[in-house]
């Protein structure tokens, strides 16, 4: 099997110019034009579902509408408002990067890649994200999303890192680049899924994988995710429930161990020491609080 041509492309690409509008989510960060709320989004969103992010991000943004003020508030602020979203060190690597943004960029979000990459947090994808939906840069937007529809619709191939990343900068078009990573992202996230629908996608006609049939070459391609270990009685579960209980304030050390998960004590305690290990905890004595730098 061959990878798609220019005119396979072009194709493909004019089909999802055509169904965008059709295929575009209400999202309150879509078509924002403020580069910190689209940065702050994208932070959210690494690894968290959609839904989950929707109050939170409002809730931040009320808080911190600008990463000037993100970067003056103490750290401990910033975890309050990040429950719920779970991965706290996300948390961290935001204030740091509004931080670098007040300290470096005269506080306004930089819109070269390089200057990008080196805010905490940031990786290719945010980098590339940012670049497009805040500044319009021509640059593709490779996630799971749109790593699944690349190697079902658009090769019907199982795709390596490098040939994704690849063949999502050749589906660029000239124009209305933000558009186009949108509407990729949106179908990626409503009907090539993980599980896809093919029976109610509008561009199943466009779809390699559709029309020439075989394995599905999207689990095994590049940018699509693995599934996560289970949350429930995971430390990831357990880390969170500290979080949660240290946002309510300063508590001793007995009182975490006692009240996190009973008769578990030296698992607590491991995963108190890599919440400071991590700089979202600070300890003072036998007291834990959310960590203020």
């Amino acid at each position: 099997m061959t990878t798609s041509g220019t005119d396979e492309l072009e194709i493909f690409r004019r089909v999802l110019e055509r169904n965008a509008t059709q295929l575009r989510r209400d999202l309150p960060w879509i078509g924002c034009n403020d580069p910190w709320a689209i940065l702050v989004s994208e932070v959210m969103l690494q690894q968290t579902q959609v839904a989950r992010v929707l109050e939170p991000w409002r809730r931040f943004l009320a808080t911190f509408p600008t990463a000037n003020s993100c970067a003056d508030a103490p750290l401990a602020q910033i975890l309050q408002l990040w429950e719920g979203l779970g991965y706290h060190r996300r948390a961290k690597a935001l204030h740091g990067a509004a931080r670098m943004i007040r300290d470096q960029f005269g506080g306004e979000v930089p819109r070269d890649a390089a200057s990008l990459l080196s805010l905490p947090g940031v990786g290719h994808y945010t980098a590339n994200a940012v670049g497009s939906f805040a500044f319009g840069e021509r640059v593709a937007v490779l996630d799971t999303n749109v790593g699944r529809v690349l190697a079902r619709a658009v090769a019907n191939q199982t795709l390596g890192a490098r040939r994704a990343q690849t063949l999502a900068n050749e589906l660029l078009p000239e124009n209305g680049v933000a558009a186009h990573n949108q509407a990729l992202l949106d179908l990626g996230a409503q009907f090539c899924r993980s599980r896809p629908l093919c029976d109610s996608c509008p561009l199943s006609d466009a779809c390699r994988w559709n029309l020439e049939g075989g394995d599905d070459p999207a689990p095994r391609s590049a940018s699509v995710s693995r599934p996560q270990s289970a949350f429930e009685g995971s430390d990831r579960q357990l880390r969170g429930r500290v979080l949660g209980l240290l946002r309510l304030g300063q508590v001793t050390s007995s009182r975490v161990v006692a009240d996190v998960a009973p008769g578990e004590n030296e698992r607590v305690v491991r995963i108190v020491e890599s919440l400071v290990n991590d700089g979202l905890v600070e300890r003072k004595g036998n007291q834990l609080r959310l960590a203020m730098t």
